[in-house]
């Protein structure tokens, strides 16, 4: 069976064929331009003008969840895999990111009163005499940012290919996942001279010699993060139109179809695993340099089943869902901890299981139902000239003008000069 007639017989796209090939697609739809310029705007623009520092770098703290939750999207929604252990990637990554910070903070200038000037603080308390051999290559910045993704995709690549060449799927995959979060989570806590132990990498304080904890720098450390993201997004995009993401949801949906048509599916699966490691790696790392630590509780159980909460409730088949649900949910949890914390994992779990069982396609699902075509149609209506200029010559539609523009985009636009004057001025 050849690779058109697969595709055609399973209902997952359009014929295609030499003549038609995926690179002939382009790059972007519009919908998704749009989608993709107005989140741009939103978070470069509009939240850096209407929130105060400390706000804004909640918000890129929550950003760097957004980096697992795409790569859920593309390794449970598209290719049917849901690892409950993400959080070891994002650990991974966090970890690799606070050793070299760590090392940075720890000269034997600022370490001197150490009875070992020269190593962390944390190693000294536990009696080491010298920098363990695993640390020495997060001395060099370059080394370290290799690192960052080298190490989870190492990981990822030969756990996968322990399950996928097996055939292990399923629930089974899930469990197994969990069991070595849970695993690596036990080992970083019992190795206490190595890792920080149960308190991880703290007292973070500057990055190549810049202070991290200053102002500028979060405001600096915000933009970094999402423009990292829209690269992310940009390329999960143009992997999943792709013959990639083709063969993923053929591999989600028949899998022993796939397999007899010819290709390796184990090594697709290791793939997309390898690839949402990689996303996870660089969330982990742009998360420790906005909070200033790294602690196994970031890479735990509880964490690793919050970052899939993230993608279910934005949903699972969304990027801009998946983004938008954990702007969401990590707000709810935000404002529940603040005023009832003991409710929060209550809250959690109805979360998910509501979400799963009402709304299996998230937030997004929602949107392209009922919101989606009201709105196609409304603006249909609005962008069409004659009923625009009949719209303003109307009562009602001059009030409807003027309440938009006064109550919306007046006040933004004058937010907006005023704090990039502020910063000129700075």
């Amino acid at each position: 069976m050849s690779y058109s007639s697969f595709f055609k017989g399973s209902g997952l796209t359009g014929q295609m064929s030499k003549r038609d090939p995926v690179f002939s697609v382009p790059l972007m739809g519009r919908r998704t331009f749009i989608n993709f310029i107005i989140l741009a705007v939103l978070l470069l623009i509009v939240m850096p003008s209407s929130l105060e520092v400390f706000r804004l770098n909640l918000l890129g703290k929550y950003l760097s969840y957004a980096f697992v939750a795409i790569g859920l999207v593309l390794c449970w929604g598209y290719g049917g895999i849901l690892s409950l252990g993400q959080g070891i990637f994002f650990g991974l990554g966090g970890y690799c990111m606070a050793m070299f910070l760590k090392l940075e903070a720890s000269t034997p200038e600022a370490t001197a009163i150490q009875s070992t000037p020269g190593i962390p603080d944390f190693m000294d308390w536990n009696q080491l005499t010298e920098l363990p051999w695993f640390w020495v290559p997060f001395k060099s910045f370059p080394l370290t940012m290799i690192l960052i993704f080298a190490v989870p995709a190492v990981f990822a690549y030969i756990f996968g290919l322990c399950m996928f060449k097996r055939r292990v799927g399923g629930v089974y995959f899930s469990i197994i996942t969990q069991a070595i979060a849970a695993i690596l989570t036990i080992l970083i806590i019992g190795q206490q001279g190595y890792t920080g132990g149960v308190n991880g990498i703290t007292d973070l304080r500057t990055c190549l010699g810049i202070d991290i904890r200053t102002g500028e720098a979060k405001l600096a450390l915000y933009y970094i993060c999402v423009i990292c993201l829209l690269i992310a997004m940009f390329a999960c995009h143009l992997l999943l139109r792709g013959k990639i993401g083709h063969l993923l949801l053929a591999i989600r949906d028949e899998e022993e179809r796939v397999r007899f048509s010819g290709y390796d599916v184990a090594n697709f699966k290791i793939f997309i695993l390898c690839f949402s490691a990689l996303l996870s790696a660089a969330g982990g790392a742009l998360f420790t340099l906005q909070v200033g630590f790294m602690s196994p509780s970031f890479v735990g159980i509880v964490a690793s089943i919050e970052m899939v909460i993230f993608c279910a409730v934005g949903g699972r088949l969304s990027i801009f869902g998946a983004i938008y649900g954990t702007i969401i949910v990590n707000y709810a949890k935000t404002a529940v901890s603040e005023n009832f914390p003991e409710l929060w994992l209550f809250g959690m779990g109805a979360l998910f299981i509501g979400v799963v069982m009402f709304f299996p396609r998230g937030l997004a699902g929602l949107y392209e139902d009922y919101i989606s075509p009201y709105l196609t149609q409304v603006f249909k209506y609005l962008l069409t000239p004659e009923n625009e200029e009949s719209a303003k010559k109307t009562a009602p539609g001059k009030i409807l003008f003027a309440f938009i523009r006064d109550r919306y985009v007046s006040p933004l636009i004058t937010r907006v000069v005023s704090r990039i004057h502020e910063y000129k001025g700075v």
